[in-house]
């Protein structure tokens, strides 16, 4: 009966979803101008069959909008929360009445800080992870869900470094070294798993002789051999280096899970959607496989990095920081994927239902303007109120200055147009219409993030 019916499908063009890659999860980021109503993305994670998200903080309108949903969470206390908590077991205790156990039950993970031993952090955060840590399980713990909700530390992977960049010489930093002994004992002690978040894109981008295939999963570079070992890309060396640190530092047998791990499709050479398809599907089709890496076989439980566009993200690791969802700012779906690994690609994910945009109207430079002098010194404090970062060379706003500047702001030489300016890949948007979800959000959220677009692109007209 089952042959029939598929058969039957089949000519009809219907097609039988699989499910989604094992382990499978995604990063939920929040640091947009213009959010998105929760409860319109947690619909959007259902349609798409995600059943796992990683959030940076406990905003109560998401963890609302995720409570009973059957989605697993793993929440995140912001680093410079961690003093108070780490010291006072009071704070930690109401933290996690109020944002944990007032939403979730079972399935889920507390993330004590955010890459908090990031060497560009010089040490600010590293005495009051673990303290942190003890105290949210205590608290967990006196709850009753201490069995069922446990903390983990995301973790940047420089905490550990290889000297001979082969995985086998693989060691935690020296200067962390005592914090994290402590940090892993309690992993071990609590089977809760290491966190990481591993990033070829970095890799690449940042090394100016790194070779580009090695940051994809196509085989097509130079393979590197390590005691037996065979390496075809990054990613697969990155984590074995971690595993080669957890040998010696006496936990060989700690589960990992990726926190992060994507591809930007703007803001740097290397930041593209097709670059960024290229990555994951090759990502994808090998967690499909389950063939995990040459040093630890299986399923590799993993969370992508990130669901969309955040323009309020800081730009000082680069301007690509803003564009690394698998969605634009709207929630619309920017190339096709395949979260189940197994198929063409091909297919577009089913993005955010409902978005209300504010009316469609922009403002140009009047093309008989000639003296650009004026509109330039204007086009730059635009720029450093609003996000400019899709502008520039090999970005998708490779525009003439012309056209750069009406991207960027309105003033006198300005007029109001109903046709939209967009070129190809380069979007000129409409902002999301907060007030259509006034009621899903802060009022305070709001209010920001309005005096955000009014600054960057009505009060010079």
């Amino acid at each position: 009966m089952f042959l029939v019916w598929w058969l039957y499908s089949v000519m009809l063009g219907i097609w039988v979803d699989l499910d989604l890659v094992q382990g499978l999860g995604v990063n939920w980021g929040q640091m947009s101008s213009h959010p998105l109503p929760p409860n319109d993305v947690v619909k959007m994670l259902k349609d798409n069959g995600i059943k796992k998200v990683k959030l940076f903080d406990a905003d109560p309108t998401t963890m609302k909008a995720l409570s009973g949903t059957g989605i697993d969470v793993m929440v995140g206390i912001p680093n410079e929360k961690l003093n108070k908590i780490a010291h006072d077991y009071a704070t930690a205790r109401k933290w996690v009445k109020q944002n944990v156990t007032a939403y979730l039950h079972d399935g889920a993970y507390v993330a004590v800080g955010n890459e908090p031993f990031l060497t560009s952090y010089n040490g600010t955060f590293v005495k009051d992870v673990y303290p942190s840590v003890k105290n949210v399980q205590k608290a967990l713990d006196e709850a009753g869900v201490g069995g069922k909700i446990k903390c983990v530390v995301p973790f940047n992977a420089d905490v550990y470094e290889s000297p001979s960049n082969k995985p086998s010489d693989g060691r935690f930093r020296k200067d962390i070294k005592k914090s994290m002994l402590e940090i892993l004992e309690y992993l071990r002690t609590h089977k809760s798993p290491f966190v990481v978040n591993i990033y070829p894109f970095l890799s690449l981008s940042q090394s100016s002789g790194f070779p580009k295939e090695f940051a994809f999963f196509d085989g097509g570079g130079k393979p590197v051999r390590d005691n037996g070992a065979r390496y075809s890309n990054v990613f697969d060396a990155n984590y074995d280096t971690l595993l080669w640190a957890l040998k010696k530092a006496g936990v060989p047998n700690l589960d990992i899970v990726i926190g992060e791990v994507g591809w930007p499709t703007d803001g740097h050479d290397f930041g593209n959607s097709r670059l960024a398809k290229k990555f994951y599907d090759g990502l994808l089709k090998k967690l499909a496989s389950e063939v995990g890496t040459p040093l630890r076989k299986g399923y590799l439980e993993v969370y992508l990095f990130g669901l969309f566009d955040e323009d309020e993200k800081s730009i000082a690791p680069g301007d690509f920081e803003r564009h690394w969802g698998i969605f634009r700012y709207d929630g619309k779906p920017k190339f096709p994927m395949d979260l189940s690994g197994q198929k063409s690609g091909h297919q577009m994910l089913k993005g955010v239902e409902g978005v209300k945009y504010l009316e469609k109207k922009w403002c140009v430079l009047n093309s008989d303007v000639r003296n650009l002098s004026r509109a330039l010194a204007e086009f730059n404090y635009a720029c450093s109120q609003a996000d400019c970062t899709s502008l520039g060379g090999k970005r998708s706003c490779d525009l003439e200055m012309h056209d750069r500047i009406s991207y960027a702001f309105n003033d006198g030489m300005g007029t109001k147009v109903t046709r939209d300016p967009s070129k190809g890949d380069c979007v000129f948007r409409i902002q999301i219409d907060l007030l259509s979800a006034a009621g899903q959000r802060h009022a305070l959220s709001y209010a920001y993030a309005s005096l955000l677009f009014v600054t960057a692109f009505f009060t010079l007209f």
